[in-house]
């Protein structure tokens, strides 16, 4: 955590004390819901503070906007995840439907996958996609790529030690 004396921190706290309250209405403008818009308002301040240096700027609002813009796709995102999450537990017959604390659990991991599958260029996600979620061989998404085999089992294994890495920094039970 930036200390009160690093000048990256001063910027952004100059910046919340003369833009918070624009940036909230502003989301509240597209979420109908305030509580969700001081939420994400929170969540684009802490994501400039995790930034090794914020630019200065000329035009704070468009920067704000443009930062809260990505805050709002991962919410809207996060929020889709959840829904097609819940669907699938509510199609499972009741005997095998985890715990809440493991259902919290997974729904965690999920989203966490989901981030770090997103972070991926956009063939070595599909690549990763098609073969582990749609069962498509090496060949027919090589194809779709266009690219050889090799260049998508490459793909597949970046893709997957992605996944292994993610699971080995999850704090699982």
């Amino acid at each position: 955590m930036p200390s009160p004396s690093d000048s990256s921190f001063c910027d952004v706290a100059a910046l919340y004390r003369q833009q918070h309250n624009w940036l909230k209405n502003w989301l509240r403008h597209r979420l109908n819901c305030s509580h969700s818009a001081a939420d994400l308002a929170q969540d684009t301040f802490l994501r400039l503070l995790a930034k090794d240096q914020v630019p200065h700027l000329h035009a704070p609002r468009t920067f704000l906007a443009k930062v809260a813009q990505s805050v709002l796709s991962n919410h809207y995102r996060r929020q889709k995840l959840e829904r097609v999450y819940l669907a699938a537990l509510a199609a499972m017959p009741e005997q095998y439907v985890p715990s809440l604390e493991t259902q919290a659990i997974l729904l965690e991991t999920l989203i966490s996958l989901d981030a770090a599958i997103e972070g991926l260029d956009q063939p070595v996600r599909a690549a990763f996609l098609w073969s582990q979620v749609d069962g498509l061989s090496h060949g027919e998404i090589a194809e779709r790529l266009n690219l050889s085999i090799t260049t998508v089992k490459r793909y597949i294994v970046k893709a997957g030690a992605l996944c292994i890495r993610l699971d080995h920094s999850l704090d699982l039970p």
